[in-house]
């Protein structure tokens, strides 16, 4: 079976018409983040869901990509956000995700960035093989991101140590030494933020460095939902796409709301104020090498067989029809 996504411009006007075509009520469970606000939660914030039918539910916190994709395969969740090499993995195991549009992105101003105290030895990522890294999650875009970078200085790719750390004690690992080096995501900037602000680390790269500009994640649905819920994913996607431009074009009022949302979790709301942007295209915008690029990676490593993942077959976008595989 496969449906056709030539209808899904991702305009406002397209967006104000695709919310009223919604036929059904529909409540889409996802997980959160600590620190973060998806483009799905701004757009709720916004009310660029009303009268689609669309109820989010909030039934947890994910520490990564991964556990969301667990999540989303066991049918716990109707989403899920994932660094791109991770969306792919799953798909690759027979998992039938659709990646519906770019969560982050990096370039210059949204990047995830790795930071050593002032006074380390580490200079560049030459120097990281042997050392230890914090990172939110395993086999995420950190993860990769590391392996890549090693890959790219002729190391070998698993010379690093990773160790898992929560996002809200990246910082507080680097500066009491039980850590090397602290990669702060690229949806982690508020955490990066409070930690710059701090004083006393230095930034040794970051992943447009590595990767250059590029989509750093994809919030993910399954196929079989998108297939019963046609209306609704399309006004689903839409609305996010808005909120992913607001928030490029009132970067204030999307931290006061980032704020707010925070501390009605329980979280802290100064963070906030460090909130960078999503580092996305205008409109959402994906494009084919975001999933290509990883792709090859994976087929270079050994890890997808070569042909097996085309990015035209899994890429949710206008003009494109994403076949059932």
């Amino acid at each position: 079976m496969t449906f056709s996504l030539r209808s899904l411009a991702l305009t406002t006007a397209l967006g104000l018409a695709f919310a009223g075509a919604a036929q059904a009520d529909v409540t889409i469970r996802y997980l959160a983040s600590h620190g973060g606000l998806s483009a799905h939660e701004l757009a709720e914030e916004l009310g660029y869901f009303e009268g689609t039918g669309i109820t989010l539910e909030n039934v947890g916190y994910a520490s990564g990509g991964p556990e969301s994709l667990i999540a989303l395969a066991g049918g716990s969740v109707e989403l899920g956000s994932a660094a791109t090499a991770a969306v792919l993995n799953s798909i690759a195991a027979g998992n039938d995700f659709v990646a519906a549009f770019p969560s982050n992105g990096i370039n210059d101003e949204v990047q995830s960035i790795f930071y050593v105290p002032e006074d380390s030895p580490i200079r560049g990522i030459e120097d990281i093989a042997g050392k230890t890294i914090a990172v939110n999650t395993l086999g995420a875009h950190l993860d990769y991101t590391v392996r890549e970078a090693l890959h790219g200085k002729g190391l070998p790719q698993d010379a690093a140590n990773l160790v898992t750390v929560p996002g809200p004690q990246l910082e507080q690992v680097l500066r009491s030494g039980q850590v090397d080096v602290s990669a702060f995501g690229y949806w982690q900037t508020t955490f990066e933020g409070l930690a710059r602000e701090h004083g006393g680390l230095r930034a040794i790269f970051d992943d447009t460095d590595v990767l250059g500009e590029i989509a750093g994640g994809f919030i993910v649905l399954r196929r079989d939902w998108v297939e019963a819920h046609p209306a609704e994913a399309r006004a689903f996607v839409e609305g996010s796409a808005r909120a992913l431009d607001h928030a490029r074009d009132n970067p204030e009022e999307t931290r006061a709301i980032f704020a707010r949302v925070l501390e009605e979790r329980g979280e802290n709301p100064e963070v906030a104020q460090f909130f960078k942007g999503y580092g996305v295209r205008e409109g959402g915008r994906a494009t084919e090498r975001d999933l290509q690029f990883w792709i090859d990676v994976l087929e270079r490593e050994g890890r997808l067989e070569p042909g097996k993942l085309k990015a035209a077959d899994i890429l949710f976008a206008p003009g494109q029809t994403v076949a059932a595989r």
